[in-house]
């Protein structure tokens, strides 16, 4: 069985850095869609960044330039480097993969398997 675990989470001034991890297990890696989702407040989620097997990077406008997506699947694990970090990037931040990929002919956007979360919060 497939389990997501986040971490890396936690309280930055605005400005400040942080390196969220996603570990995975249960899946031994072939092709995949993994990305980062936040979630405020039980709003609904939005994707943030995203990368498959392929080598594809998505990345939300608001994050462009400020984010980056990677990936160690030596280790099974799934990263976003967060820099300039804004207030509003305040967010429970889940990790989710399709482990497989099996729907090629969309935009990556996973959505089969997800972690529980870890709380960025960036205070002015």
């Amino acid at each position: 069985r497939v389990h997501l675990v986040e971490s890396g989470g936690g309280s930055v001034q605005s400005g400040g850095s942080l390196r969220l991890s996603c570990v995975v297990s249960g899946y031994t890696f072939g092709s995949y869609c993994m990305g980062w989702f936040r979630q405020v407040n039980g709003n609904e989620r939005e994707q943030v960044a995203s990368i498959d097997s392929e080598g594809a990077l998505m990345y939300h406008d608001s994050v462009k330039g400020r984010f980056v997506i990677s990936q160690d699947i030596a280790k099974n694990m799934l990263y976003l480097h967060m820099s300039d970090l804004k207030p509003e990037d305040s967010a429970v931040y889940v990790c989710a993969a399709d482990l497989p990929r099996i729907e090629w002919w969309v935009s990556c956007a996973p959505s089969n398997y997800w972690g529980q979360g870890t709380q960025v919060n960036v205070s002015s």
